[in-house]
């Protein structure tokens, strides 16, 4: 995209942080939004695939807008989760690291709300909350936002629910002269209703083509299995992707822990996340899965909400999702910054026919992904046994004596024998069971 920053509109100082943070070249909804924020006084939605820069195309605007001289809220950014708040907040004072008057607050659930509120007491230009405790604080009025300018909802398409019951709450203590500013991946029917009943009518729409940026930046691909055979096609895909971070979709929280729990039986490095876990549990987790410590996220939907890592290379989709909403956001954790993404969806049979409707509604193609065959399946199995071992660590109790014992009966072998007689006796013992280890199987020598 020929467009620069600098002819967008963009100011000096936010220019400067943004070349220190190496973003050059504006996204498709960027050059379509900030001169329009920059300039217009209309309401306004977007409508963008998550991983476009949307952050950047209202952020840069907001921080640009901003009195420095007034000491008052001017902005709320209301965001679905906190993950999403803190990494919103993380961007907005990265883009104003030239301009040390603005200033920017979190405060989003999740976390004790006594320094949020300690923290609110100092001059506060921009906030970003989840709803929740943001009308937590307006009931304790430790938070006045009845001199703000803009009201920013970002990811409008995940927060319906909580939108449904505290937006009147939010809107009650706004100026009417307020600016609303909606950002989403998608527009089911529950959003036209907020934008019908909280916008006003002259609203300015803006959106990217959908279409272009899933087919070519994410490959979607799906393949079909029997229930049995499920974890073990999951793992045989997984150890493909060794050393590569992705994050595996799952419906409930229940089937979250199940299968991350299998995932560490089977030594993978993996870990769970949901919205029952503990706020600090969730960060660590988190910050590991960042870090490059855990390589695989098993996550719901919605806590998987403001994960924004770059080097995520897939996404699964453990169970299919129930809306093509879910769809988009899901895919959309992987091919960020114009990196290439693969989508791997696992269906039993009866689901295969629904492929063709997620293709129709959502504009995207589908390919068939070569199912691993059954020898296949029994090498990976055994592999992961051999890893299992591997990482088993030695049991200190046992006596001296026996462990000589045993010592004796393998002392002739060399090594490369000893492994081809474990190996041999491994794969005797899952011919006899006429199956590959099941889901919570502890192997056995």
């Amino acid at each position: 995209m020929s467009k620069k920053f600098s002819k967008l509109g963009v100011s000096t100082p936010l220019l400067k942080s943004l070349a220190e943070l190496e973003i050059t070249t504006p996204t498709e909804i960027q050059v379509k939004s900030i001169p329009v924020l920059l300039e217009a006084n209309k309401d306004f939605v977007g409508l963008a695939k998550t991983g476009t820069g949307k952050t950047a195309a209202f952020g840069l605007p907001l921080i640009q807008l901003i009195n420095t001289e007034s000491a008052n809220i001017q902005a709320v950014i209301v965001v679905p989760t906190r993950e999403l708040g803190q990494q919103i907040y993380s961007n907005l004072v990265s883009f104003a690291s030239h301009m040390p008057a603005v200033s920017i607050a979190s405060v989003c659930g999740g976390t004790p709300i006594k320094p949020q509120i300690e923290r609110l007491k100092e001059n506060t230009h921009i906030v970003i909350a989840t709803p929740g405790r943001l009308i937590d604080l307006l009931k304790r009025n430790a938070i006045t936002i009845n001199s703000a300018k803009y009201l920013v909802l970002d990811e409008a398409d995940e927060m319906v629910t909580s939108l449904k019951d505290g937006l009147d709450t939010i809107v009650a203590a706004l100026p009417k002269d307020k600016r609303t500013i909606l950002f989403t991946a998608t527009m089911p029917g529950t959003i036209k209703q907020i934008v019908q009943n909280y916008l006003s009518k002259h609203v300015t729409q803006v959106s990217v083509n959908m279409e272009t940026v899933g087919n070519t930046s994410i490959d979607h691909q799906y393949v079909v299995v029997e229930p049995i055979e499920k974890l073990e096609v999951l793992m045989h895909f997984l150890n493909s992707k060794e050393g590569q971070r992705g994050i595996i979709f799952c419906k409930t929280k229940a089937a979250v822990n199940k299968l991350a729990k299998n995932l560490a039986i089977n030594k993978f490095s993996s870990g769970a996340l949901h919205g029952s876990l503990t706020q600090p549990i969730r960060d660590r987790i988190m910050g590991q899965f960042r870090e490059g410590h855990i390589k695989i996220l098993v996550a719901t939907d919605l806590a998987a909400r403001g994960l924004d890592v770059k080097e995520i290379t897939y996404v699964v989709n453990y169970h299919l999702p129930d809306v093509y909403e879910t769809y988009v956001h899901r895919s959309g954790r992987t091919a960020r910054a114009g990196a290439d993404g693969f989508s791997l969806t696992i269906l039993q049979k009866e689901e295969e026919q629904d492929i063709a409707e997620f293709e129709n509604e959502l504009g995207i193609t589908f390919k068939k992904f070569k199912k691993a065959d059954a020898a296949s399946i029994e090498e990976n199995n055994t592999l992961l046994w051999a890893r299992k071992i591997f990482k088993t660590k030695p049991n200190h109790t046992i006596s001296p004596e026996f462990k000589e014992k045993v010592h004796t009966i393998f002392h002739h072998l060399t090594k490369e024998e000893l492994v081809d007689k474990i190996l041999a006796n491994q794969l005797g013992q899952t011919k006899k069971l006429g199956s590959a280890p099941s889901e919570d199987n502890n192997f056995t020598l």
